[in-house]
């Protein structure tokens, strides 16, 4: 019930590839408008997921859920009927400060709900997968709806399954952190300050030439986020504890779960560009070419934690590695679409238990009264990932894609 949620905020980040030319020719955006329809909502989510994991631990996970895909549901909703670029912004941005708050209640609700570490790791998986799988899948859904309604219908898709988290609340328990104060508006609005600049700047790196602004707007991150850890190591009660980062167990599971976005974010934009430039493959064509690592991804996910119970987890990432880069090698060697896709879909299998296993790592490594925060954390170092892959990989492969 909780990998559900996460499959659709997946696929809302890639749904829209397809519907662009229709979503166009209907409510005619221009061009700073269509940019906004494209990347407000991954802003808004990777903007507000350390205050919303913060907020979960105080107010309760189960709660801040049920709200988040109740809100989640109507925006999808108010998208799919919009008569305006502006409307349409605006119910980007909806979607996109709803969906922060379900991605670290849910991963917080499964480190309570499965205490015990091998139980937990599958449930991380089947979570992990489910989030892995749905941005590979996004185009291959949005091609299937086009084909037969119009662009708003790659929302509907959002509206039953949210509506079932409410009926399906009695299921789930509630947690929260105990003796918990009041949120730092100071800290929040430091946060948002250090995350929006960072993730923009990231993705106009991957502009060709870089954009000048991305450099301006990446030290102005920095220098919030500094501020920010400043703050927090002087509150009593932090927004976010960067004490969690002392554990040699947290930050080095971060740090994999983070190094493993940018592989996988920056392959999949330039596997994209490859099979529509050069090969020349329609963007239909091309999704269901990459639902195979998507396949893989969520295989692996699921097979990492069954493995994990007769392996070390640290063995078992490390070991994935080699198929991963036997996988890339062949990829990177590769002269057509079946060998390359034959070596990303190995690659991304070999890499699939640091989604599972880094991230159950991650939720159990710390209190179950910081759970929230350390699901705010996970999730935050791979959406930092994957934009700082598109920049960096992607952008560094855009002048082989071009014919």
């Amino acid at each position: 019930m909780l990998a559900l949620p996460t499959l659709l905020l997946s696929i809302d980040n890639t749904v829209l590839f397809l519907a662009m030319p229709h979503l166009g020719a209907d409510l005619n955006p221009g061009p700073v408008q269509l940019l906004w329809i494209m990347d407000v909502y991954g802003f808004m989510m990777a903007g507000f997921l350390v205050t919303m994991g913060a907020l979960g631990d105080r107010v309760g996970r189960r709660r801040l859920l049920l709200c988040g895909a109740v809100a989640f549901g109507a925006a999808s909703a108010l998208a799919a009927y919009a008569s305006s670029p502006e409307m349409l912004i605006a119910a980007r941005i909806l979607l996109g400060l709803s969906g922060a708050t379900l991605m670290p209640s849910a991963l917080a609700l499964i480190g309570t709900m499965f205490p015990d570490e091998r139980r937990r790791a599958l449930a991380i998986g089947v979570f992990t997968g489910c989030f892995m799988g749905g941005a590979a899948l996004g185009p291959v859904v949005g091609g299937a709806l086009l084909e037969n309604f119009w662009w708003g219908s790659v929302f509907l898709l959002n509206v039953p399954v949210m509506a079932l988290l409410p009926a399906a609340a009695p299921l789930l328990p509630e947690s929260r952190a105990s003796g918990r104060g009041r949120i730092d508006l100071v800290s929040v609005g430091l946060s948002l300050a250090a995350a929006f600049p960072v993730v923009y700047g990231l993705k106009e790196l991957a502009g060709d030439p870089p954009a000048a602004a991305a450099y301006g707007a990446l030290a102005a991150g920095t220098g919030f986020g500094y501020l920010f850890v400043r703050r927090q190591r002087a509150l009593a009660d932090p927004l976010l504890d960067v004490r969690l980062l002392r554990s040699r167990t947290f930050a080095a599971a971060l740090a994999v779960v983070w190094a493993t976005m940018v592989v996988q974010g920056g392959l999949y934009l330039f596997v994209s560009r490859f099979l529509q430039t050069v090969e020349g493959l329609s963007p239909l064509e091309s999704g269901l070419w990459l639902a195979l690592p998507a396949v893989a991804l969520v295989a692996g996910s699921l097979l990492a934690p069954l493995a994990a119970r007769r392996v070390r987890p640290g063995l078992l990432i490390a070991g994935g590695m080699v198929p991963a880069a036997a996988g890339f090698l062949v990829a990177g060697s590769a002269d057509g679409s079946g060998v390359l896709m034959g070596g990303l879909t190995l690659g991304f299998l070999g890499l699939s238990p640091v989604g599972a296993l880094g991230i159950s790592l991650i939720v159990g490594a710390v209190p179950d009264g910081r759970a929230g925060a350390a699901a705010a954390l996970a999730e935050s170092s791979g959406e930092f990932g994957i934009a700082f892959g598109v920049a960096s990989l992607g952008s560094a492969g855009a002048p082989r894609t071009r014919r």
